[in-house]
């Protein structure tokens, strides 16, 4: 993608490039996620340069947009900082703390602590200025304990923002900041952060080889006597900086030796690389940082004569040794979290989107969301049609006003009418006061009516008039009246056979279904599922007190391959009973899961048991060839029909090449719905001069070689 070709060229210090790019996409048809994406960059890379008048440009275009999107997405959350960055730039300080505020109140409903600590460290920066330290020093504080210095994307900067703030204190100490923000830099690539730093404080204007110089210089620096003039308490800051850069070999030992050196532990310490690490030598001792491209990072440390020194510099090593075991944790976790996701991409209460089908689903819903149209969720039973339906409503403009769910199969269906519509008191038998009805009850908000399917044809042209003109004609009352709904309805009922079959009115069944979704079964999304059963069972150890209850991998596999006849529902109530019957604190083992999941991953014949459609049977008493060739052809043919014929999309569904499938095709005589070309191919090749297999005829004569 050309955003993010733009991106890593801004990073890099490739400005004429970049601009060059975003260019291009500005001008061009774009979705308006890469819109946004391409502005925020604009942004950000005008004020790196010292343009502000056009980084202000761009951020107004953001601003434009930002009033069009119901989320607060992450392009206009970074690009909050660049506003309040570019206030600081122009000296409007009081400007800068109010906005960093109106920024931070937007982000109360947004779980982005990265961007929340980075406005947090900002604003800090904007109250130093003016002079109120006290309240500097709260923001500082709160931004650390947020985990603002643990962010990786945020590092440098973080520390760049500290730095800023000590300058107008103590040079020495502020250099100990700026310089860290120079160390990530360099080591992550980033050009783009010391082109702003250097004519930020300069005043100059771009100059790539000063800014080359002065990335160079600022990360480098470890003259002694500059480690002697600092205060030893800021050891601390060095040897917490390491846990926070024990990603990198050479950041954390770098970090260490500071310590050290600091400290005068062992004045000559210093890092080495080598391609094995070194056995200690005599009066000196080694700590090995890690691995990177192909060599070991290693710390050496002189044996210092006094003894307090030993302990001390040994106390450092073993901080050292701390930060590198709790890196590797973190990083078998993540490994783990890769494999069995433990989070959603993104969630709305207890929806989850992991699933390619599932992230289309939302990309709709966002578009439809600020909309009334009425909506139609179609989808197996527990599949989560309600929470499809809260989603759509949570991103809606209605969000604060009333979500209210309605089952039309709950109410007997001579009484669904006034259930809906309401009644006056005395207009039937039983009406003995007035009832306003569930359509005027969610007045200004949404009304999902699930099981659309069970409502009668006498209740349905009462429906379809609402539908077309927002009016509310209750049983016993002489004139309608106007409500202001959205609708929302659900089924899993086949809705299309039921208008066919007369069950159904087709023009009620037109209006509801003028956006349709359809939500797949859990058993095609299955990549979602240590999610949600992860989800629902921190949900159900909170209510009962369980506290923390785990998956091991062996249930999870369990979990992941069981079929799910009921979906959502049926793994939430599995969860349930998981966490309801656990010890405190327990790892759920397979014998923990219910009686028809344990037995699930049992071997059972062919034989007895039917066969689902993404299966075949091949039999094991036959040539390898034939087996392979039924195999072949099944899988073919599958792809070619889920695919709708569609050459480019099967290919990819096989993972092979478009030229290996016209080839496994034309072996294999199979022909893809409305699809001539193998029967087009079969007579270039019974042409005079045609060779079957010929690579240069398939080229010249098949668009899909």
């Amino acid at each position: 993608m050309e955003t993010n070709d733009a991106y890593v060229a801004l990073l890099g210090g490739h400005f004429e490039y970049a601009e060059a790019l975003l260019g291009k996409i500005l001008r061009s048809p774009a979705t308006r996620h890469i819109e946004l994406a391409a502005l925020e960059s604009v942004a950000r890379m005008h004020l790196a340069l010292g343009h502000l008048d056009k980084c202000e440009d761009a951020l107004q275009k953001l601003e434009a947009l930002k009033a069009q999107h119901l989320t607060l997405s992450y392009s206009f959350r970074t690009a909050s900082a660049i506003k309040v960055r570019l206030l600081i730039r122009r000296g409007q300080f009081e400007q800068a703390v109010a906005l960093a505020d109106a920024e931070l109140a937007q982000f109360a409903t947004v779980n982005d602590l990265s961007s929340q600590a980075a406005l947090m460290l900002l604003k800090a920066t904007a109250l130093a200025r003016i002079g109120k330290e006290g309240a500097c020093a709260k923001e500082l504080l709160d931004a650390n304990l947020l985990g603002a210095t643990s962010f990786r994307g945020h590092q440098a900067e973080s520390a760049q923002s500290c730095g800023m703030i000590l300058a107008r204190r103590s040079g020495h100490q502020a250099n100990v900041f700026l310089e860290r923000s120079f160390r990530i830099w360099r080591e992550q690539g980033n050009q783009c952060g010391p082109v702003e730093a250097l004519i930020a404080e300069r005043g100059t204007e771009h100059d790539e080889t000063a800014a080359r110089d002065l990335l160079n210089s600022r990360s480098s620096r470890e003259s002694l006597d500059m480690f002697r003039s600092l205060d030893p308490a800021i050891a601390i800051n060095h040897l917490a900086a390491a846990f926070d850069v024990a990603y990198n070999p050479k950041l954390v030992g770098e970090e260490l030796i500071r310590a050290t050196r600091i400290c005068n532990l062992s004045p000559n310490a210093h890092l080495s690389t080598s391609t094995k690490p070194n056995l200690n030598e005599a009066g000196f001792r080694n700590l090995v940082l890690g691995e990177a491209a192909g060599k070991h990072h290693v710390m050496t440390c002189a044996v210092p004569d006094d003894p307090l020194r030993a302990i001390l510099l040994g106390d450092v090593m073993r901080i050292g040794r701390a930060a590198l075991a709790l890196e590797r944790a973190r990083e078998e976790e993540r490994n783990r979290a890769a494999l069995w996701p433990a989070d959603p991409v993104e969630d709305q209460g207890d929806a989850v989107f992991l699933a390619e089908e599932m992230q289309k689903l939302l990309q709709t819903i966002r578009r439809i969301a600020p909309t009334t149209v009425p909506v139609l969720i179609t989808g197996e039973t527990g599949t989560g049609k309600e929470v499809l339906a809260r989603t759509i409503h949570a991103c809606s403009t209605r969000a604060k006003n009333v979500f209210l769910p309605f089952n039309c199969a709950s109410t007997p269906k001579d009484m669904l009418d006034s259930q809906l519509f309401g009644h006056r008191r005395g207009a039937f038998t039983g009406a003995v006061e007035h009832f306003q009805g569930v359509v005027r009850a969610a007045a200004g908000g949404t009304l999902f009516l699930d099981e659309i399917g069970d409502t009668s044809l006498e209740v349905q042209p009462k429906l379809l008039r609402f539908l077309d003109s927002s009016e509310v004609h209750a049983v016993g009352e002489a004139r309608p009246s106007k409500v202001d709904v959205r609708v929302i309805v659900a089924t899993n009922a086949d809705v299309d056979q039921m208008v066919a079959d007369g069950r159904f009115r087709e023009d009620l069944f037109y209006r509801l279904s003028i956006v349709r979704l359809h939500i797949p079964p859990l058993r095609e999304r299955r990549v979602e599922i240590p999610s949600l059963a992860n989800l629902y069972l921190r949900k159900h150890a909170r209510e009962y007190g369980k506290g923390d209850l785990r998956l091991s991998e062996d249930t999870m596999e369990y979990l992941v391959l069981y079929k799910w006849p009921g979906n959502v529902r049926q793994l939430a109530s599995e969860m349930r009973r998981l966490a309801a019957l656990a010890e405190s604190d327990a790892v759920l083992m397979p014998e923990h899961l219910s009686r028809e999941i344990a037995a699930s991953r049992r071997t059972i014949p062919a034989s007895e048991r039917t066969l689902e459609s993404t299966e075949v049977v091949v039999r094991l008493d036959q040539p390898m060839a034939a087996a392979t060739q039924h195999l072949e052809r099944a899988m073919v043919q599958y792809a070619l029909k889920k695919c709708g014929g569609r050459i480019e999309e099967t290919a990819a569904m096989l993972g092979i090449s478009r030229k290996g499938l016209y080839l496994k095709r034309l072996r294999f005589g199979i022909d893809p719905p409305g699809e001539p070309e193998v029967a087009a191919l079969a007579r270039v090749e019974e042409s005079p001069g045609v060779r079957r297999g010929s690579n240069d005829v398939a080229r010249a004569n098949t668009p899909d070689a």
